[in-house]
């Protein structure tokens, strides 16, 4: 038997640190050596582990790249809402390390990327498009790193670009809905782990692809795969579609 890949746990005591946690022990090939939070001392922890995945905060994000970039660490990110500044943070470090970066693990979310692709490549133009998500009470951003990486998706086949096509919620007298702009909905309540729907609305037909998660564990799993997959590969930005071979 090979010897296990030694994880490191960073944003431990949060929803996915524990569901990593917990998912982790059951798998033969993974061995948590740290867990860390806030005001845990990432640097020695660092030092025994294999590779670093990271469910905490958008700030913490970069210098935890940092670290991992220099310590020569594979690193999974799976904390989402960066703003740009943090996200060239984490392309530096990628430029040292096998790093992954994703808006979402779960298998099932990431067949709904390949998808969201191919219906609005079939469907053509003369289909509106609009992207719906729901989340638990407690999420912070908004909208959802899962619903903006849809609609970026979207901008893409249009041929638009994001910031200027995503339209986030609507009120007051807007004016008729234009054919270049892309509808993002955010919903927030109770304990919904997340749900994403894609609809493409044209006159007389709808098409609408959704995905329904029921447990936090189908992101965990996802990003323990994508930390035994990297670790096989060299230096580079890699994301979800990468580890499951879907580009």
């Amino acid at each position: 038997m090979s010897t296990p890949l030694r994880l490191c746990i960073h944003g431990a005591q949060g929803r996915m640190g524990q569901a990593l946690i917990r998912c982790a022990a059951e798998d033969p090939e993974l061995q948590v050596t740290a867990t860390v939070d806030a005001d845990d001392n990432f640097h020695d922890a660092l030092a025994g582990c294999d590779a670093v995945i990271d469910f905490s905060a958008t700030h913490i994000t970069g210098p935890v790249a940092k670290a991992c970039a220099e310590a020569g660490k594979v690193l999974v990110i799976g904390t989402t809402g960066h703003e740009l500044a943090e996200r060239e943070l984490i392309n530096q470090a990628a430029a040292k390390i096998p790093l992954v970066f994703s808006p979402n693990y779960s298998v099932g979310v990431n067949t709904l990327f390949w998808l969201t692709r191919k219906a609005a490549e079939i469907l053509g133009p003369d289909f509106d498009l609009e992207v719906v998500e729901m989340h638990h009470r407690l999420k912070k951003d908004s909208p959802s790193g899962t619903a903006r990486h849809l609609a970026e998706i979207l901008a893409e086949v249009r041929q638009l670009d994001y910031a200027e096509s995503a339209r986030h919620g609507r009120a007051g007298i807007v004016g008729e809905r234009t054919s270049n702009e892309i509808g993002v909905h955010a919903i927030r309540g109770g304990d919904v782990v997340g749900d994403h729907t894609v609809i493409y609305a044209a006159p007389g037909e709808r098409l609408e692809l959704t995905h329904k998660a029921s447990s936090r564990d189908t992101f965990a799993r996802g990003a323990l795969r994508a930390a035994k997959w990297a670790t096989n590969q060299p230096a580079g930005l890699y994301d979800m579609q990468d580890v499951l071979g879907l580009k």
